[in-house]
Formats: C-alpha cells, sequence, structure tokens
C-alpha cells in the first residue's frame, strides 16, 4: 500500500530528505510540506521541475500549525520531521499531536541522508545555532589550502526565493549575490567566504551540487547549518560546542547527534564562558563522544577602530539566526560595545518597524540588540528602517555580511567580526594534518 507521507521542515533539510529518501519511490505518496522557523516560506510550491514525475503538478508548502488538520484531511499515514535546532522536548510534542491524529512519526537516520564523495569531505557542525560554524569554517579553509589542497565550500541550504532558480547555485563574486537574488541571511554565511577567495555552492539539489563541487575541488568543506547533521558523508566530522549554553549539546535535536558523531570537537567561546561551563561541555563530550579529539578555542572580537566606540550612544545590530531560534540574548556587537566602553547601547525596540515588532514579541529572550533579519525584501526595508530611526551615535552591526553594502544607513557605523583563534593544544590545525594525512 502507498503510504501518504507529509514532511516537516524549513525550506532545507526537508527538501534534501525529499530528494533522498521518498522522490520517484512508488511506496510514498507525498501530501504536503509544512514550514516552520523561516518567515514567509510556506504559501510556496515545490515545483513540479524539482519534485519528480510522481508529482506534475509540484506539492504544496503549508504553516505547520495546519500539520493536524492537513493529517486528517488527507488520511496521512506517515510524518517525517525534518528541521533542526529544536528542543527534543518540542519534537516529542510534535510527534505526540501526529500521533494523536493516526500518523506515525518518524526522524531519518543521519548516515541513510549522507551521500559519498569521490573527493575528502570535512564537514564542520555544531550542536547549537550561533556556535561560531562561520569563523572556524574559514580556518578550515585556511589550514586545509596552506596544505596546498583546491577548497571548495558547500554551504547548509536556505531556499527562500523561487525555487526553480535556486537548484544549484555557486558564489564566487560579488555580482552572484545580485545573481541569485541574495537574502541578508544568505549573504551572510557567502560573502565572507568569497571575500576570502572560496568558492561557494548551494542550493536545492545536493546531489548535482556536489557533481559540480567535486569538478574544482580536491577538499570539500560542508559548512553546516543551525545544528544539523552534513549532507555529504564526512571523512572529518568537526562540530563546535558553545559554553554560554552548556548543557544545550544533550537538549537538541539533531546537535546531540552531531556530537556522537564528532571526530574534533571544538569547545568555542572558552575567553568569555565562566569556566565551569566550560568543564561541563567537556565533561559531557567525554562521557557521550569518547572517541572525539577536543579543542579549545576563542571566538576573537575583532573591532578595527575600536576608539569608535568609547563615549557614544550605540545601537547593535546583531546576526539574526543566532538570537532568534539560536535563543541567544546578545552576540559579538553588545559584547564589543561594552568592552570598548561606549556610553549607552541603546534599546532599538521601541524603534521596531513592521516584521521586527513580530521578531520581539516571538522571541521576548532577545535583549537590547536589533537582529539582522532580512529574509523578504520587505523585512529588510524594516531593518533599514529601524536602523535609520533609532536615535544614536553610531551604529554597531556584527553581522558576517558587511551590512551598508545591501542597506542604506544614515549613521556613522562600525563593523565587528568574530574570528577562531586556539585556545591552548591541541590546535585545530594540528588535529586536521593529523587526521587527513591518516
Amino acid at each position: 500500500m502507498v503510504e501518504n507521507v507529509i514532511i516537516m521542515g524549513a525550506a532545507g533539510r526537508d527538501f534534501h530528505n525529499f530528494n533522498v529518501y521518498f522522490k520517484d519511490n512508488p511506496r510514498y505518496h507525498l501530501i504536503a510540506f509544512t514550514a516552520a522557523q523561516i518567515p514567509d516560506i510556506a504559501g510556496r510550491l515545490y515545483p513540479p521541475e524539482l519534485a519528480g514525475e510522481m508529482y506534475p503538478e509540484g506539492i504544496p508548502i503549508f504553516p505547520e500549525d495546519q500539520l493536524a488538520e492537513l493529517i486528517r484531511t488527507h488520511t496521512v499515514d506517515l510524518v517525517a520531521f525534518s528541521y533542526s535546532d529544536v528542543p527534543h522536548v518540542d519534537v516529542m510534542h510534535k510527534a505526540s499531536l501526529a500521533m494523536a491524529e493516526g500518523a506515525d512519526f518518524i526522524l531519518i537516520g543521519a548516515p541513510y541522508t549522507m551521500l559519498k564523495s569521490e573527493k575528502t569531505i570535512v564537514a564542520v557542525c555544531a550542536v547549537r545555532t550561533g556556535c561560531g560554524k562561520s569563523q572556524t569554517t574559514r580556518k578550515v579553509c585556511e589550514i586545509i589550502k596552506a596544505m596546498g589542497k583546491k577548497v571548495v565550500v558547500v554551504r547548509h541550504p536556505m531556499p527562500y526565493g523561487d525555487l526553480r532558480n535556486q537548484v544549484v547555485q555557486r558564489y564566487s563574486a560579488y555580482k552572484d549575490f545580485k545573481k541569485h537574488q541574495c537574502t541578508i541571511e544568505e549573504r551572510e554565511e557567502y560573502e565572507p567566504l568569497v571575500e576570502q577567495g572560496i568558492v561557494v555552492y548551494a542550493g536545492i539539489d545536493y546531489g548535482q551540487i556536489l557533481k559540480e563541487a567535486e569538478k574544482e575541488a580536491e577538499v570539500i568543506i560542508w559548512d553546516g547549518g543551525n545544528n544539523d547533521t552534513p549532507f555529504y558523508k564526512p571523512d572529518l566530522h568537526i562540530v563546535l560546542f558553545d559554553p554560554h549554553r552548556a548543557g544545550h549539546e544533550l537538549l537538541y535535536f539533531p546537535g546531540e547527534t552531531n556530537m556522537i558523531m564528532a571526530d574534533i570537537a571544538i569547545i568555542n567561546k572558552v575567553d568569555s564562558a565562566p569556566m565551569q561551563k566550560v568543564w561541563q561541555v567537556k565533561n559531557n563530550i567525554e562521557t557521550h563522544a569518547p572517541k572525539a579529539k577536543i579543542v579549545m578555542a576563542e571566538s576573537s572580537v575583532v573591532v578595527k577602530e575600536p576608539e569608535m566606540i568609547k563615549g557614544k550612544r550605540v545601537l547593535v545590530v546583531e546576526d539574526g539566526p543566532t538570537l532568534t531560534h539560536g535563543e541567544m540574548p546578545i552576540g559579538a556587537g553588545f559584547i564589543a560595545s561594552e568592552t570598548f566602553k561606549a556610553a549607552e547601547i541603546v534599546d532599538p525596540r521601541p524603534y521596531a518597524k513592521g516584521s521586527l515588532k513580530e521578531i520581539y514579541v516571538k522571541y521576548p529572550h532577545i535583549g537590547a540588540v536589533l537582529p539582522a533579519m532580512g529574509y523578504t525584501p520587505d523585512q529588510i526595508q524594516d531593518l533599514e528602517q529601524t536602523i535609520n530611526q533609532v536615535d544614536c551615535d553610531l551604529v554597531v552591526f556584527a553581522t558576517p555580511i558587511h551590512l551598508p553594502l545591501v542597506l542604506d544607513i544614515k549613521k556613522p557605523n562600525l563593523r565587528v567580526r568574530y574570528e577562531y583563534k586556539d585556545h591552548g593544544s591541541p590546535t585545530l590545525e594540528e588535529l586536521i594534518v593529523e587526521q587527513l594525512l591518516k
């Protein structure tokens, strides 16, 4: 008998799981995707050009809050949970809802969805959003390039636009961001790597993407999103941990899976976290992933002109996903503003425009900082208007993207960045060289 299926997702892992597990499989009939976490991705259609011959009209994408109704209406047999950075207890709440409506609930095994490559794969993943994957990926690229290897990065998907135009995307220059109509969230991940001279691939069909990346790489770096597991089978699996959220490595899906599979476990931010929290994370790794080699690291805050901050009334703009589903109240911009003695960190919440008002309601843990949300043109406009409305002397932005390139900021502004830094021995380079030269 054919099983009716719903895939619960957030415009990323869900599409990959469909491609490798459900597509062209006569055992299953996909009724719909549901969408969460990311604004304005529901209401779209997974197009027939991507869905295959079994779905000539494409596959609809509904808001997740319609799940129970969809199960009842379409007599759904199976719900496949397919997105990341979710508390374990919330996953089971969703499972309970599906089961109460009569559907089975599954989590597809991580290795089953990993595509194998003829080239060396190094995966950079994490146990939570905002652990420091981006700067670590840049550092890994430096290390492997220094070994004389040609490196290409493949980034976890962020297909938030017209899906038909996002099957395979290649980024090697600034013009490519415009060509692919990148959101702020996409540029935050791609731009620092392109600035480093690294070719970046992303999109929807990670089988096709892998074939293209293999044509120009000796080593492919998988740059993970949220705390998701790799789409490619890694020869070396690097996983980031955040002691500011000690214990979360045991509490979030699928971050705990990454921890258990880790070859190298990086405890990041040890320069700013309480040492008892660092030791708590270290003990959890040693208990649950005893084969992992542990590296201590710092997220070093880099500010080119720190004197601009002293004595100023500062608006801090932080990386959006780190604050929202990453659940961090502040980030590097706030830390830099306090470190370099800002007179005041101005609370942006009274000035929030449009969709940003909703963000503060949905994520009340966010402190007196502005999340750089930019998933849609309207949201980018809301961000620009909010920044320009705030009564401040200086805008300190700690986004991976150079924000003034996409926003017309009518105030003095200063960029803050995180960079990877080893904290003692063994170093990340020592372990990568040791592992890859086995």
